[in-house]
């Protein structure tokens, strides 16, 4: 399994597209005006030295690299250049594509040399795209996901069972693929802090913190374990979502409603086109100045917009009338295709 990364992507294809950009700190993110409301998308290498990472808000973001350019999100060129690179990895002999996201993809191929496969897809894509990707090798996705971090930049690295503990066993759980702050600190209040303690904890006291299917993921996740073939099953939207950050604070319930209800209107446009039942509406909420929380409810499987509507009104009133609101999102999640055969319809998060 290779993971394939493209490097500082978003950045990359806007200095392709200005190249007398190369070289320096590069910011791109909302409508790249810092004094509106608006997060990084991503940065260039050279601004991210100075602190600037995916997620901050703007302005602050202008503030620790006041040299920087910054530019407006350019959803249209990036999914051009993205369709491009992924054209590249399925053109390549034997392989298998996985694609998961713009950026990335796992590629699935039985070859005697991985890295001189490596080596020869970042070559491909550099020549039909002009940009550089990183590529990890694994003998599972986990361990090639998080080889790529060791090869950053443009570079190719190698994690198997035999390596595995030599490389991560001494690094905090926090690096790796899927554990976050938060797992992370709960994981430390039960002695594990490190990729060896998390391989070796106790499966029973693990499915009792995160549940029976979380518990055994992190203990695969701790030893680098868990699937070992790429799938180019076609990717199908879970659900759809839309998300507004207010120039202006809303605080008055009507304002509120009123903005739920255009999210609403937008997101039944989208599940409209899909063509499947909408069985869950979650309700995004970011209080002023930067508290976010959700709120979800389940419904029947309905194509009725009006029932979704009224769920997603519904969830508006749990909002706290007092506290200035920041964001609104709505997401409406539909039945996979699967489910439709087989009238299951796990439970997935929607945020």
């Amino acid at each position: 399994m290779l993971h394939v990364d493209l490097d500082q992507f978003v950045a990359a294809v806007e200095v392709l597209r200005r190249p007398e950009l190369a070289g320096r700190q590069v910011i791109v993110g909302g409508r790249g005006d810092p004094s509106e409301r608006a997060v990084v998308s991503t940065a260039s290498y050279e601004a991210r030295a100075l602190g600037v990472g995916s997620g901050m808000p703007l302005r602050i973001a202008a503030r620790k690299a006041p040299e920087a350019v910054l530019l407006p999100v350019d959803k249209e060129a990036y999914d051009a250049a993205s369709a491009e690179v992924m054209g590249t990895l399925r053109d390549l002999p034997g392989a298998t594509v996985q694609v998961l996201g713009w950026d990335e993809a796992f590629v699935g191929v039985r070859v005697a040399d991985p890295e001189a496969y490596a080596v020869a897809l970042q070559q491909a894509v550099l020549a039909r795209t002009r940009l550089h990707c990183t590529v990890g090798i694994g003998d599972t996705l986990v361990r090639a996901k998080v080889a790529t971090g060791f090869g950053k930049p443009r570079g190719v690295f190698r994690l198997t069972e035999a390596t595995w503990l030599e490389v991560m066993g001494g690094r905090p759980t926090v690096d790796l693929w899927g554990v976050g702050t938060k797992v992370s600190r709960r994981l430390a209040e039960h002695g594990i802090s490190t990729v060896a303690e998390l391989a070796a904890a106790d499966l029973d006291m693990l499915t009792g913190e995160f549940g029976p299917r979380m518990g055994e993921w992190y203990c695969l996740l701790g030893r680098g374990e868990g699937a070992s073939q790429v799938d180019d099953t076609p990717w199908v939207a879970r659900g759809h979502s839309r998300e507004t950050t207010y120039q202006q604070d809303l605080t008055e319930p009507g304002q509120v409603l009123e903005a739920v209800r255009e999210l609403t209107l937008s997101v039944l446009q989208d599940v409209a086109a899909e063509g499947r039942p909408v069985v869950r509406v979650t309700l995004k909420v970011r209080y002023a100045p930067f508290v976010t929380t959700t709120f979800g409810h389940k419904i029947p499987p309905t194509h009725d917009p009006d029932v979704v509507m009224s769920a997603a009104l519904e969830l508006a009133g749990r909002i706290e009338p007092e506290r200035p609101v920041r964001l609104l999102g709505v997401r409406a999640e539909m039945t996979m295709p699967e489910e439709a055969r087989t009238g299951h319809t796990p439970t997935r998060s929607g945020w």
